[in-house]
């Protein structure tokens, strides 16, 4: 419809201030709801209030990919009552474009209002699924990258990964918590409790991926930070081996270059001796710490 009537769904998305007026001067809705619904780190929850039902649901959204953290959640509000529907988020995300599409495609629409709101949670969790996929297969490249060489700009890429696991983490676990208790709340018929089920399961499924892959994130940090401090004590064990083996001819060129009468000082091969006993005094030492592996 090109048109709002009464009972129709209102998808409203990054709103303009002309939006934000049609929705409370027009629809009624309080504008601390649409304020609600602005701030990026509002959490899962709902809200009544003198007839009107608010419900921010946090959903996947990407951003730029040199971003320090490429994927996060930002909220999705649900606003019904008085014969109003609306679902209101400040970013254009590829969910609410693949959700309209669908249900197009659908063409049987929502038998009520809650049946879009436990819709909308089936598809989140279905986002979630995709989004933790792309992680896994950024997890999977860097990894791949770091076994041949490790490279800060790889590290970088995992912390980020890192970042985006624990607010999909966050996110799904407000989003069953929200869940269980709205299905206390909305009228739930028998079609609405199936579907209850079937988000249940897509959320269980993407908290435990999102888990998994976090666990795998944190074990692969860990084991690059101990190959990182292994090669570093092997530097620094050569570099110590170096510079014990190199004092010993110092020492000897030390001893004979003093000014003291040893003998040697008058003859013609003092200097080739010393420089032998240097040499082999250097050779003496390099294979034995060779033999101890210390170099």
């Amino acid at each position: 419809m090109e048109e709002w009537q009464q009972g129709c769904w209102v998808q409203v998305t990054c709103p303009t201030q002309e939006d934000c007026d049609f929705l409370e001067h027009t629809l009624g809705i309080p504008d601390y709801f649409i304020s609600d619904i602005a701030d990026t780190d509002e959490r899962a929850r709902y809200e009544f209030d003198e007839g009107w039902i608010l419900i921010i649901l946090r959903i996947p959204y990407v951003k730029e990919v040199r971003s320090r953290t490429p994927y996060i959640t930002i909220p999705l509000g649900i606003i019904m009552g008085k014969g109003v529907c609306v679902t209101l988020c400040n970013f254009e995300t590829n969910m609410m474009i693949d959700f309209v599409s669908f249900q197009q495609r659908r063409g049987q629409g929502f038998t009520d209002s809650v049946d879009m709101v436990f819709r909308l949670f089936l598809s989140s969790a279905v986002w979630y699924l995709k989004r933790l996929k792309q992680i896994s297969a950024l997890l999977e490249k860097s990894k791949e990258n770091l076994d041949r060489h490790i490279d800060n700009a790889d590290l970088i890429n995992l912390s980020k990964l890192q970042d985006s696991l624990t607010f999909f983490i966050t996110s799904i676990r407000g989003n069953e918590t929200l869940l269980s208790k709205l299905k206390f709340k909305l009228p739930v018929d028998e079609l609405d409790a199936d579907l209850i089920e079937d988000v249940n399961i897509e959320m269980s499924q993407a908290r435990e991926s999102a888990s998994i892959y976090a666990n795998i994130l944190d074990s692969t940090m860990d084991t690059y930070a101990n190959i990182i401090n292994n090669n570093m004590s092997g530097v620094m064990k050569m570099l110590t081996s170096i510079s014990i083996i190199m004092m010993f001819p110092t020492l000897v060129a030390s001893l004979f270059g003093m000014n003291l009468v040893n003998g040697m000082e008058t003859t013609w091969w003092g200097f080739p001796l010393a420089l032998v006993i240097s040499i082999g005094v250097t050779f003496l030492l390099l294979w034995y710490f060779k033999r101890k592996t210390w170099i």
